[in-house]
């Protein structure tokens, strides 16, 4: 292969990857600006308010579980297990 038949080669992968990467990454990006044209105000304000909606959802932490209760559990399940060892090393101590 020639040197200029590599960089076209190499020119059009990245042409490639960049057209990919600039449709992926405009695609929330449209989204948003589909309510600007929108002409009835009505819907125009609707539309604003499921996106608002949308990106509260996404933006809203996952419920945090209490893991105290279940470490708490765990090492009384542990503190049995090591009387039991104890209790069979040491008889009549």
């Amino acid at each position: 292969m020639h040197v200029r038949a590599r960089i076209s080669l190499a020119m059009k992968a990245a042409t490639a990857c960049a057209l990919l990467a600039l449709t992926f990454g405009a695609a929330p990006a449209s989204a948003v600006e589909q309510c600007r044209f929108i002409q009835a105000k009505a819907e125009r304000e609707a539309c604003y308010q499921r996106q608002e909606a949308e990106l509260a959802a996404k933006r809203k932490p996952e419920p945090r579980r209490d893991t105290t209760m279940e470490a708490v559990q765990q090492m009384k399940h542990e503190d049995e297990a090591l009387d039991r060892q104890i209790h069979g090393i040491c008889r009549g101590c």
